[in-house]
């Protein structure tokens, strides 16, 4: 059963519309009025644990967990309509609610709106709002309607992305809203061990000074300013060195008695500036860290997130992620999920074999068959592979992967020559990259694509591009339905475990320590199942390295 769901208002505990679908999107009731949202879904829920929600976004569903309503399966419209509109080359066109209506109307739609802020009160002079939809739950159930019957023209992968891909918007809102446990005492404390007392607003930490001081007197006492890359780059010129940047790998190739206080400079800058005091006052509270994740942020269908810098949580920090008393982290991440993922799209028996062998490590496997057991080259090859990198020694490792695993390379390289010549490229349950801006014919880079000079440079670039897209985006896949599946695996078993932290290929839960190995047991299992959900019977495992732990650093 699937029920549309189009509150009435921002608050979940009043009045709301909602109307029984079928599975085909078609009404089988009139529409219904329920005086509290959030006690209509969670009598729902008990009632019929299997009923599909259909709501326009993830919003919906903040503000119904923050009713102390949770759901376990949805259809979340506007993440769909952007898969939707990709797939039928519709690329850069608005997705939301209101222009996918303003489609099935054959109208032009007007663009989305910027995302709506929750927390924040409407500003005094904020522009006067579109009309308002007279009829938003006829509107939803028609766009519903609609998007079942498109997504029926593409088969079953990406009716399977779209269920995945509506799953992951649940995981992203129950993350935001568990948090990832953090101290912000032990956080203080490394910032200080690292960097020095806390300065004063505006002001730089001693270890930045003392820093500061060093690269100055390297450079003869004349004061450089190490946080300006004109300052810096003019400061090597007047030493002899013309550099095209500032880079650490740049810097690296030079000797100059600045390199190495400026290398340990930009690292702490780093810090300070991503992961100081600033970002610990303005993230953390009551023990939990709360980004906002936005699922498919990137082309790939990687996720990105507003604020926060989640996705990026540096090593030197990673203390301060520590278990409640009593409870423990779960942190997993897939080994080698990407070469793995090539294996399955290429059908490759040969790389999936070597992935298998041993305990598991892929490039231990290669060094061992391949490149005179160093691990090290046989992970530049298949890098390489997958990216499309020929400089260096990396044209003579490429080429003895090729032969050893002609389906592999050549899965990639089809990709390369497809993206080069202007063609789309699709994942494996149907993500499609974007074209090239200049038209069908062209290779000119698209979003995310590094620029290249000249139309022959432009087409290798996107070449390079689409070569790892078909790989990256299909490992994107693999990690939603990765998720999909564990969390419908922890709320079957009642498990008070929580998913609290995601990133491409890694995943973190928070639970009792009493269930830590249950719910470790249940990642891998999960990890197997979406194997199996997107490539069947393949011979490609996808293992997980799995640590039961109390603080995000320590090892297993």
């Amino acid at each position: 059963m699937r029920i549309a769901l189009a509150p009435d208002g921002a608050d979940p505990a009043g009045p709301s519309r909602l109307q029984r679908l079928a599975e085909d999107g078609t009404p089988v009731a009139a529409p219904q009025v329920v005086p509290d949202l959030a006690a209509a879904v969670r009598a729902t829920e008990a009632e019929d644990p299997r009923v599909r929600w259909v709501w326009r976004s993830g919003r919906t569903y903040r503000r119904l967990l923050r009713a102390g309503a949770d759901v376990a399966r949805c259809h979340d419209v506007e993440l769909v309509e952007g898969l939707l509109i990709g797939a039928e080359g519709r690329f850069g066109a608005p997705h939301g609610l209101a222009a996918a209506a303003a489609r099935l109307a054959g109208r032009t739609p007007d663009p989305d709106p910027p995302p709506e802020a929750d927390d924040e009160p409407p500003a005094l002079f904020a522009a006067a709002p579109a009309v308002a939809d007279p009829d938003p739950l006829g509107t939803l159930v028609a766009v519903h309607a609609g998007q079942l019957r498109r997504l029926g023209g593409f088969g079953p992968g990406l009716r399977l992305l779209a269920a995945a891909e509506s799953a992951g918007a649940l995981v992203a809102e129950e993350m935001t809203a568990h948090g990832l446990p953090w101290r912000a005492d032990v956080h203080d404390r490394l910032l200080t061990d690292a960097l020095g007392p806390r300065p004063l607003p505006g002001g730089r930490p001693a270890r930045l000074a003392e820093l500061a001081e060093k690269i100055t007197a390297a450079f003869g006492g004349r004061p450089v300013n190490p946080d300006s890359p004109g300052d810096l780059l003019r400061a090597f010129a007047r030493a002899g060195h013309e550099l095209e940047s500032t880079r650490a790998w740049v810097l690296r190739t030079i000797a100059h008695p600045a390199v190495e206080p400026l290398l340990a400079y930009k690292e702490l800058a780093r810090l300070h500036t991503a992961h100081g005091w600033s970002w610990l006052r303005t993230w953390v509270r009551d023990g939990r860290f709360r980004p906002e994740y936005v699922v498919g942020g990137v082309v790939s269908g990687r996720w990105a997130t507003r604020g926060g810098g989640a996705l990026q949580i540096p090593r030197a920090v990673r203390a301060a992620v520590r278990a409640d008393p009593g409870w423990r982290l779960v942190v997993a991440d897939a080994s080698q999920l990407e070469p793995r993922i090539l294996a399955a799209l290429a059908g490759d028996t040969a790389l999936a074999r070597a992935g298998n062998t041993g305990d598991g490590d892929l490039y231990a496997a290669l060094a061992a068959d391949l490149f005179g057991g160093d691990r090290a080259q046989a992970k530049l090859a298949l890098l390489s592979a997958m990216y499309g990198q020929t400089s260096g020694g990396a044209g003579v490792l490429l080429a003895t992967l090729r032969r050893r695993f002609p389906a592999a390379v050549g899965f990639v390289e089809d990709a390369a020559r497809a993206g080069e010549e202007g063609r789309l490229v699709r994942s494996h349950l149907g993500r499609t990259c974007p074209p090239s801006r200049l038209g069908a014919r062209s290779a000119a880079p698209g979003p995310e694509e590094p620029a290249a000079a000249g139309h022959a440079g432009a087409a290798r670039a996107r070449g390079r591009f689409t070569r790892n897209f078909v790989v990256q985006a299909t490992a994107a896949e693999w990690a939603l339905v990765l998720l999909a599946e564990l969390r419908s695996a922890l709320r079957g078993a009642g498990s008070p475990a929580q998913l609290v932290f995601f990133q491409h290929d890694e995943v973190l839960l928070h639970c009792p320590a009493e269930v830590a190995q249950d719910t470790a047991d249940a990642v891998r299992a999960a990890a197997a199942l979406a194997g199996r959900r997107l490539f069947g019977a393949s011979p490609v495992r996808f293992p997980m390295q799995v640590r039961v732990v109390e603080g995000y650093d320590e090892k297993a």
